[in-house]
């Protein structure tokens, strides 16, 4: 049964039962609540007052987007565009990357090892190959060859 939103009261459950389920961003949240058919200033209002009792944090949310992705095996680049995608300021972005603490060329070796088992490229379409993937996952062209060249690997 679908709940309908048509009181504050409402809106600010259905927002809590989103975030009981994990963090989100107040964009996200606010397009999930406007596809339930809230309307928008009483989801304004709502999500004003879940981010004043603490309950609606972007820094929180950024942060767990970025270890949650980091740890699937993704890069800075990946990451920051979903998260532009998402409707985040860029300089939160950069901020949360930044305080991460993520070793991202540790990161970068670890993915790499995982799909490739750890072979270095023996020509040049299997270099093609393994830094197309790499570069999907959202590396830069520079850790990646600093990985092929094996300058990022052990130091």
């Amino acid at each position: 049964m679908i709940a309908v939103l048509d009181t504050l009261v409402a809106v600010r459950r259905t927002a809590m039962d989103l975030l009981a389920r994990r963090e989100h961003g107040r964009v996200e949240l606010t397009r999930k609540l406007r596809q339930r058919g809230a309307l928008p200033e009483m989801i304004e209002t709502a999500l004003d007052r879940l981010t004043e009792e603490g309950l609606l944090s972007e820094s929180r949310y950024l942060e767990s987007f970025v270890s949650y992705r980091a740890r699937s095996g993704y890069g800075p680049l990946r990451i920051r565009e979903e998260l532009s995608q998402r409707g985040l300021q860029r300089s939160d972005i950069e901020l949360a990357l930044r305080e991460s603490g993520i070793d991202w060329q540790a990161q970068l070796e670890d993915t790499w090892r995982r799909k490739f088992s750890g072979q270095l490229p023996i020509d040049a379409r299997e270099r093609a190959k393994q830094g197309r993937f790499l570069a999907y996952r959202g590396y830069s062209m520079e850790m990646i060859n600093r990985l092929f060249s094996g300058r990022g690997m052990d130091d």
